[in-house]
């Protein structure tokens, strides 16, 4: 199917361009997160949207296809109006959108971007791309939760490591394509965890942050094994299946992750790998990442920490934390923040240093959110009426939180931080954090992957 922006909107916008009053020709309107799980949000995601779906010109055929569907869909279109953005604007879409750059961390209740009409004849047009715009919200959601695993797992390796820095950036893995609800998806939500982290197994994460975001490699992974690929030497030949991957993948430097529970983890780990394969792991120069994949978290990888322990040995870094020798473990099942923090939480009382571990999340870091976890919102805060500013806004008695912001809107820094402030005449306050991204039909501001990640680590 060939897109057509025209049909990737919610069927009761088809009518909304009769239900503005009379001698309306101009609309404004914001984005916002309302509040949530986490006290800011990490703005992304807004350049992919902008070049797959806007940055190029409506046609006529859009217009000819929308036309026919909303006629049998039971809905008014306003056919003529497209065609005049067809004809009189060659397509262009007459808007102005301006936002945050992208990876800044914005305190909640902020004003993230706002989208405003640049033509009379088409001010409705604001309202129309509502439905696409605000899937923003997805990808700033999954860029957010990761910024604050980031602070989680990196406060842990400041505590307990000697390279906090060095270490952070492969500590949470994405493991998440095969549990989201589409390609798509994985490609949008896996781009936004590598604002925060550079290890992931997700392709089209990767695939989508190399080419929106100009990124010449986003992430990075390493050889690691499957259950079917041991299993299939069966139960009496486990061993061999392990010797198989480091005679593969072993050499010096190298990460070679292996998952071990098929059977009996602590059989793998107490008598294979660490009796009768020890010597190979040593003398392969590679680091054996151990992958349990069921039980307790928090129990399970602590005992395989111990377990590993007594056959590789330890030694104290720095700060006075165990660290193993040759040995690492990955947790990839089960994780959540919560989750993630109990198992830190356990390792540390311990005595060893969170260098011995890393994370893999799946459904819970690319799927297990919504729109309502962070409640972003879009809503029109002003329109023109016969060329007079009118500010706007909802404030239901039922959920005062739902109450929205009035007039035309900017963003802004102070000694007091960040604050939305309402416009009076200039188009922009003078001094707006918020950027011109896209204006008549064409994106102007570009960021590539690097400047989102700095963006992120600044706070």
């Amino acid at each position: 199917m060939t897109y057509n922006l025209l049909l990737d909107t919610d069927s009761y916008k088809a009518s909304h361009w009769l239900q503005y009053p009379p001698g309306t020709d101009k609309m404004f309107s914001y984005v916002e997160s309302r509040g949530g799980r986490y006290p800011a949000t990490v703005f992304f995601g807004l350049q992919y949207i902008l070049k797959t779906y806007l940055n190029q010109p409506l046609e006529q055929w859009m217009v000819d296809e929308a036309q026919g569907f909303y006629q049998a869909h039971g809905v008014p279109f306003n056919a003529e109006g497209f065609t005049d953005i067809v004809q009189r604007l060659q397509g262009r879409l007459p808007l102005c959108i301006r936002a945050v750059p992208e990876g800044t961390v914005v305190p909640v209740h902020n004003v993230l971007m706002t989208i405003e009409s640049t033509d009379p004849q088409s001010f409705w047009l604001v309202s129309w791309l509502e439905t696409m715009l605000l899937r923003v919200w997805y990808p700033t959601t999954v860029a957010t939760q990761g910024y604050y695993l980031h602070q989680l797992i990196y406060e842990y390796l400041v505590k307990t490591a000697d390279q906090p820095d060095g270490e952070i950036d492969f500590k949470l893995h994405d493991f998440g394509a095969r549990g989201v609800s589409s390609c798509e998806s994985s490609g949008i939500g896996g781009m936004a965890h590598l604002v925060n982290f550079k290890g992931s197994d997700t392709v089209q994460g990767v695939v989508y942050a190399n080419r929106y975001y100009q990124s010449p490699m986003a992430g990075f992974s390493i050889p690691a094994a499957e259950h079917s690929t041991i299993t299939a030497w069966g139960r009496a030949r486990e061993k061999e299946a392990y010797e198989n991957m480091l005679q593969r993948f072993g050499q010096p430097g190298a990460l070679v992750a292996v998952v071990s529970d098929s059977y009996d983890i602590w059989h793998a780990i107490a008598t294979l790998w660490g009796s009768t394969l020890k010597q190979q792991v040593i003398d392969s120069g590679a680091t054996v990442v151990i992958r349990p994949d069921s039980g307790d978290p928090k129990t399970v990888v602590l005992r395989c920490l111990n377990l590993l322990a007594e056959a590789f040995g330890t030694v104290n870094n720095t700060k006075g934390y165990k660290v193993l020798q040759h040995v690492r473990v990955i947790q990839g099942d089960g994780m959540t923040p919560q989750t993630i923090t109990e198992v830190l939480e356990a390792i540390t009382h311990q005595g060893y240093s969170a260098s011995n571990v890393a994370f893999g999340m799946g459904g819970a870091l690319l799927q297990r959110i919504d729109r309502d976890t962070q409640r972003f919102a879009y809503k029109c805060s002003s329109v023109n009426i016969n060329g007079q500013e009118t500010p706007v806004y909802k404030n239901p008695a039922t959920d005062p939180g739902k109450r929205s912001k009035a007039g035309r809107l900017d963003l802004i820094r102070d000694a007091s931080g960040y604050r939305t402030v309402v416009l009076e005449d200039q188009r922009q306050h003078p001094h707006s954090l918020l950027e011109t991204v896209y204006e008549q039909g064409h994106l102007l501001r570009t960021f590539d992957l690097e400047e989102v990640r700095a963006n992120a680590l600044k706070g």
